[in-house]
């Protein structure tokens, strides 16, 4: 990893002496002034970036209202930030554009973290901290000089979910598909079965119907293709900081796997290889074009909102829509088995399925001239009442524990799969802003190579040795981004 320069670590030091922790300075022209805080001091205004889903369902508008109406006569209030979810902050922040208070995944708020773009922030001023695990402080936790700092606030934590239509379970899976007898389908607990399932449906609708189909370019989704053989983003010093001079995306037995994702890749609708399943995956599992795809938990109004339209086209009242796709709409973990040798055709020996996971956050802005203020917009913001609407307008999966517990659902499931390795979390440092591309070009071209096979074209990953070298080049192309290019 690289190192964290020495001014880091002396601001990050002197600014816990003085009760204002930064990950980086604050001296900087700040959001405030350009978000209309009146001059004389009587209204602070803050600017909040929230993500997309949360603006379009409606989440942000419950969240400022509240806490604007909680804040009137406080001289407080807060605005949305309008700007895309992944505006850069270390682009816009210095020049006061940027806002006071973020929510984004672990890997963006440490990169901005690393750089002193976001304060650092005392777990203690936040009511929401004897609720959440060490599991997800960990994962925005920054070590300076060998001294640990807290740089966000966890609100909920992600990986991929299979989501799926309940009425559209085959009527035969317990006598076809329930081969041990445990009363669920093999095709939610195994990947060759979800791929024998998929290609059946694939061969019965003559192509007009389909099992799992996903984005295969969005590492994100389909890293387990790659983690459950072997591979991994970052290795670890033997003192267990990042290392990401040690690129792990090809090591292992990664190539059986990325094999096996372009034999599945064969057998999904061709959308799978490009950006577009992102965006329409929620219409096509309410459809019923698709059995099954994969997204994240935060996403599951979405499919929910798509499968209550098509009840509603079917003459139901908009209520009994939403009843009606709350019954039918399923979200669970991926199936925990893979074949070991990466063939997906047959029944065999398996490993364990490891997928990529995240924690989502709030962070403050270091560029803010108002850190006692988003101190108070984040502890409402993440309290009690605010993270239950939140899991209920969106789906989330909670950091809270006391709000878990309450609502029910995976946050446990999450937490237990975290703990027993079966998920691992995007690396908290900069250099994970390098992956994405390399590695989507190269799944995207994995799928690609499927439809290529399957038009009679030339295709480029026959075997294990071409795949392997795929995956040994765009491994160097990270490491090169890091380390060369970035000189």
């Amino acid at each position: 990893m690289k190192k964290i320069n020495k001014a880091l670590s002396l601001l990050l030091i002197s600014s816990l002496a003085l009760s204002a922790t930064a990950c980086g300075s604050s001296e900087s022209k700040a959001s405030g002034k350009e978000s209309g805080e009146k001059s004389n001091g009587e209204t602070i205004t803050l600017r909040i970036l929230e993500n997309d889903t949360a603006k379009a369902e409606g989440y942000l508008d419950e969240l400022l209202n509240a806490f604007n109406e909680a804040y009137k006569d406080k001289g407080i209030q807060a605005v949305d930030a309008n700007m895309d979810e992944y505006s850069n902050l270390a682009e816009n922040g210095p020049y006061g554009y940027g806002p006071d208070v973020l929510y984004q995944a672990n890997d963006k708020l440490m990169t901005y973290a690393e750089d002193k773009h976001i304060l650092a922030i005392n777990k203690d001023d936040f009511e929401c901290s004897k609720y959440i695990p060490d599991e997800a402080w960990d994962a925005f936790s920054i070590s300076v000089d060998g001294k640990q700092y807290t740089c966000a606030v966890p609100v909920n934590v992600q990986e991929p979910m299979l989501f799926y239509r309940k009425d559209k379970l085959p009527e035969n899976w317990e006598s076809e598909w329930d081969k041990d007898g445990d009363k669920t389908p093999d095709f939610f607990q195994n990947w060759s079965s979800l791929y024998q399932y998929s290609q059946q449906l694939v061969s019965e609708s003559d192509g007009k119907k389909y099992g799992l189909v996903a984005a295969c370019r969005d590492l994100y989704m389909m890293a387990e293709f790659d983690f459950s053989y072997g591979g991994y983003v970052f290795g670890k010093d033997a003192d267990g900081i990042v290392n990401s001079e040690d690129v792990g995306f090809g090591k292992g037995d990664a190539a059986k796997g990325m094999l096996g994702l372009r034999q599945f890749a064969g057998i999904m609708s061709e959308e799978c290889i490009d950006d577009s399943i992102s965006q329409n995956r929620y219409s096509k599992v309410a459809d019923g074009t698709y059995f099954c795809s994969i997204s994240t938990p935060d996403t599951y109004v979405l499919f929910h909102d798509r499968l209550a339209d098509v009840y509603k086209a079917e003459g139901m009242s908009e209520s009994e829509a939403s009843d009606k796709a709350t019954e039918n709409l399923g979200m669970i973990e991926l199936p925990g088995k893979m074949p070991a040798d990466g063939d997906l055709s047959k029944d065999g020996a398996t490993v364990e399925t490891v997928v990529m996971g995240g924690v989502n956050g709030y962070g403050i802005s270091a560029y803010t001239e108002h850190r006692e203020a988003c101190i108070e917009f984040v502890n409402f913001a993440t309290g009690r009442e605010m993270i239950k609407k939140r899991a209920e307008i969106l789906g989330i999966a909670p950091t809270r524990s006391d709000v878990a517990e309450e609502i029910g659902g995976i946050t446990s499931m999450i937490f237990d799969s975290l703990n027993a390795g079966h998920i691992s979390l995007m690396p908290s440092v900069k250099a994970v802003d390098q992956i994405w591309d390399p590695m989507g070009t190269l799944l995207s071209d994995v799928a690609k190579d499927a439809f290529r096979e399957n038009k009679g074209e030339a295709v480029k990953y026959a075997d294990e040795a071409s795949m392997q070298e795929a995956l040994d080049k765009a491994s160097k192309s990270i490491y090169d981004a890091i380390y060369t290019l970035s000189k």
